[in-house]
């Protein structure tokens, strides 16, 4: 087994996602159009479903929590769970890991069926090695490495357990 290179614990990740929470809430203070969470299936969502529970107390709006069901390898054909109106809601794309920005843009693509009143995105951990256009509004932590390293945002259950390089 490859080495690991832990880059977070369980409890870091954890205050780096009760900071882009009071972000989020900072931002949307007065808002009352609805937020629709959407978390890109596997670890995505479970940082997703953080996100949720950390912002229901702070928000007055209604919060919608969905999955983005999308094959990060091939993004060919991208689906929600659940059959969503977006037009004048506020969107949050939420996936664990941003590395070249792929996966963001395709599960981006259905959202421009509709006519959002805001899409912003959130990455537990950001890559710098972006090849396509897509900026983090919330990133819990950035980091440099080589195109040939791989990091891994550790889940059980519904806890993000740590991050590692290897």
């Amino acid at each position: 087994m490859a080495h690991k290179n832990i880059i977070l614990t369980k409890e870091v990740a954890w205050k780096k996602m009760e900071r882009m929470a009071l972000e989020i809430a900072g931002e949307l203070h007065d808002e009352k159009d609805p937020l629709i969470i959407v978390g890109i299936n596997g670890s995505g969502m479970v940082v997703a479903e953080n996100m949720h529970r950390l912002l229901e107390p702070l928000l007055s709006m209604p919060i919608q929590l969905i999955t983005c069901i999308i094959n990060k390898r091939e993004p060919i054909n991208i689906s929600y769970d659940a059959n969503v109106d977006f037009n004048k809601q506020n969107v949050l794309l939420v996936d664990d890991v941003t590395s070249s920005g792929r996966t963001l843009l395709y599960a981006l693509k259905p959202l421009l069926e509709y006519f959002p009143k805001r899409i912003q995105t959130l990455s537990l951990v950001e890559r710098m090695h972006k090849s396509f256009p897509v900026k983090i509004d919330y990133i819990g932590l950035s980091i440099a490495s080589t195109l040939h390293d791989h990091i891994v945002v550790e889940v059980e259950g519904s806890e993000v357990t740590g991050a590692y390089m290897q």
